[in-house]
This record gives C-alpha cells, sequence and structure tokens, in this order.
C-alpha cells in the first residue's frame, strides 16, 4: 500500500539539538558511543567495554545510561468509559487509593461473585446469549445512566 500524507522529513527520528545540549560530554565519539551499545546489547559489560576503547568505565557507562531498554509488557493502559462509570469508579475508590488499583479491586469483585454464583448451580448463559433487556430496577443502573422519567 503507497504512503498516504507527507513523508517524515530528514532529521526525523534524530535527538533534538536542546536535549543533546543537555546531555553530558561523552569521550567517546557518536559511531563508538553507538557501537558501546551494541557490544552491551550482545552481553559485553562495560568493564570489557572499556577496555576496548581504551576509556574509563564511566565513560562508556555515561554512553550506556542513553540506551533504552525494551519494556516487554505495558504496565498500564487506558480504559475508555462513559463518564457515568467514570463517576461510579470514582464513588468506589477507598481513600485515597489509585484508579487503577479501584479497577483491579472491582473486576476482583466481579470474579469472585461469578465464579461463586456458578458454585451454587446458578448456571448463567454466556453474555453472548443474552437477551437484552431494559433494566426493571433503578440500583440495576451504573450512576447516571438512570432512565429519564417521561414528561
Amino acid at each position: 500500500m503507497p504512503f498516504k500524507g507527507r513523508p517524515p522529513g530528514s532529521g526525523s527520528g534524530e535527538m533534538s539539538r536542546r536535549t543533546q545540549a543537555l546531555r553530558p560530554d561523552i569521550a567517546l565519539e557518536p559511531k563508538e558511543a553507538a557501537k558501546a551499545r551494541a557490544f552491551r546489547r550482545q552481553g559485553m559489560a562495560p568493564g570489557e567495554i572499556a577496555q576496548r576503547f581504551n576509556v574509563p568505565v564511566e565513560e562508556v557507562e555515561k554512553a550506556l545510561v542513553q540506551m533504552r531498554s525494551p519494556r516487554p509488557e505495558s504496565t498500564r493502559g487506558t480504559l475508555n468509559v462513559t463518564l457515568a462509570a467514570h463517576r461510579f469508579v470514582l464513588a468506589e475508590r477507598q481513600g485515597e487509593e489509585p484508579l487503577w488499583q479501584t479497577m483491579d479491586r472491582l473486576l476482583d469483585e466481579l470474579i469472585r461473585l461469578r465464579q461463586g454464583a456458578s458454585r451454587q448451580g446458578a448456571a448463567k448463559p454466556a453474555p453472548a446469549a443474552r437477551k437484552p433487556r431494559d433494566a426493571a430496577r433503578a440500583d440495576e443502573l451504573l450512576p447516571g445512566l438512570l432512565p429519564e422519567a417521561p414528561h
């Protein structure tokens, strides 16, 4: 599929000049620093790399500090919910706990309730097999989702 839109400029992906000015000076040339990072990725110790380039270990460590480490999994995600669901989660917070902790606790409670219901023999149909229905009582709805009274 052909690229649509404007292609990235010639300097895209490079470090900004401001960021580069804030970085400490390193006794290695940029190509040597890149090579040092490659050696580190291959498992070589900073001391070995320093010997290879004949520079102090501190200089190699400066070059390696700038190396980014891949994160195998994200620790957080974004949950796109309605404002009513957000208000509900905020109301369920205990003290000053973070929202992610509240969500984990609520989901854990839901899982435990469903497991308890299935153990008691109250077999419920799978969520996809449920027939859509209107909530019969106001307490079955999330706060803010109450049906409007007829005018």
